[in-house]
């Protein structure tokens, strides 16, 4: 089997879907049934999927103090995809995947992966050009797709409702967790929770970039009706990039960073992210919609007792091993701070749920699954 994969989403800060897209790059190369597999990544080919990280970060900068950007992306995406149409004209028994939503024009089998239509029900939670895009390149990328990849049943069942793709066309492959995200010692955490300005702190974690969808107002305003003790014991460290819309987030972060009930880390890099979540008292995320949901799991496979939202793919990640509560009803999340913080015998019942439903996942599953996707997509 030989494979296209397009690398554009691996770029700093590594968010879910870079993850997804770097993890499934390495796994391909180790694969026994693919024979050879091509990384594609803006307008070049790439040797491999580390030099994506270096070569996406320095395009991205190039990207962002483009004027005109709605224009710019349109025109850099006609020549993108003209480019990269002439460049593969002789590799139609290749398979062409990209993991990040929007293909490019392909002669042969292609595979996209749907991680969630946020853009449909959120459109006022992203930037206006990002949406603009999405809307005009959806539908193109749906009908060339042989073979549509969802990371849960919940973006499965949206795609044939919302968007009326037909069913033998989908197949959810979940993702994984890494094998960094475990357990850790005091010990082994030490060097990196001083590193951040954590040590000896029993703080309440949070990882999600700063962007309205991730829901952190709400969050902010529940654990500040929580006793002032409790906030005192378990301040709130919040981990993840700078993302759009934030100037209210901003307004209510700074007076409680001031008094030091919230800590904020930016973000981190993989090496030190497990520690600082196998280190946390607690972990929420308190998301108003995901198509996954990779911090959940990645603080299950931890050990970290965790609170996440009742509602879309959330469910289906963290099954009996999280709190679940309306992310939008502040009162039922502050009590499920409350409780999540406190009660001693659900937190320990909560670890090993937690590390028996991450043993579900793993990067290996996710490869082998997806390359059986890609079997389906060629002999269609």
């Amino acid at each position: 089997m030989h494979v296209i994969l397009n690398l554009d989403a691996i770029q700093l800060p590594l968010t879910g879907i870079g993850q997804y897209a770097l993890q499934l790059a390495h796994g391909l190369r180790r694969h026994p049934t693919v024979d050879n597999v091509r990384f594609f990544s803006a307008y070049r080919w790439l040797a491999d999927p580390d030099q994506a990280l270096r070569f996406n970060q320095a395009l991205g900068e190039v990207r962002n103090r483009v004027p005109f950007k709605t224009v710019a992306l349109h025109l850099y995406g006609f020549a993108r995809s003209q480019l990269f149409r002439w460049r593969t004209r002789n590799l139609n028994s290749h398979v062409l995947h990209t993991p990040n939503f929007i293909l490019m024009p392909f002669s042969g089998a292609a595979v996209t992966t749907i991680h969630d239509l946020s853009y449909l029900h959120y459109p006022q939670h992203h930037p206006r050009e990002r949406v603009a895009f999405m809307n005009r390149q959806m539908p193109r990328t749906l009908a060339q797709a042989a073979m549509i990849v969802t990371d849960s049943e919940f973006v499965r069942r949206e795609l044939i409702d919302l968007l009326g793709v037909a069913a033998h066309r989908i197949q959810t492959v979940p993702l994984g967790v890494d094998a960094s995200f475990r357990p850790r010692s005091p010990a082994e955490s030490a060097p990196i929770l001083a590193r951040h300005g954590l040590a000896g702190v029993s703080y309440l974690l949070v990882v999600a970039t700063l962007e309205p969808r991730k829901n952190l107002l709400r969050l902010i305003e529940a654990y500040s009706r929580l006793p002032m003790p409790l906030r005192q014991q378990h301040p709130l460290v919040i981990v993840g990039a700078r993302g759009w819309l934030t100037g209210e987030l901003e307004r209510r972060l700074v007076p409680l960073e001031r008094s030091g009930q919230i800590k904020r880390l930016g973000y981190v890099s993989q090496e030190d992210l497990p520690l600082i979540y196998s280190s946390a008292h607690a972990f929420v995320f308190p998301s108003l919609y995901e198509g996954f949901g990779l911090p959940v799991l990645e603080a299950l496979a931890s050990g970290t007792p965790t609170l996440t939202s009742n509602r879309s793919s959330l469910p289906e990640v963290a099954g009996d091993a999280a709190l679940l509560v309306d992310p939008e009803n502040v009162d039922t999340l502050t009590a499920g701070l409350e409780r999540l913080l406190t009660d001693a015998e659900w937190r320990a019942q909560a670890t090993e749920r937690g590390l028996r439903q991450a043993r579900q996942f793993s990067w290996e599953r996710c490869v082998d699954e997806t390359v059986a996707v890609y079997r389906r997509a060629l002999a269609g």
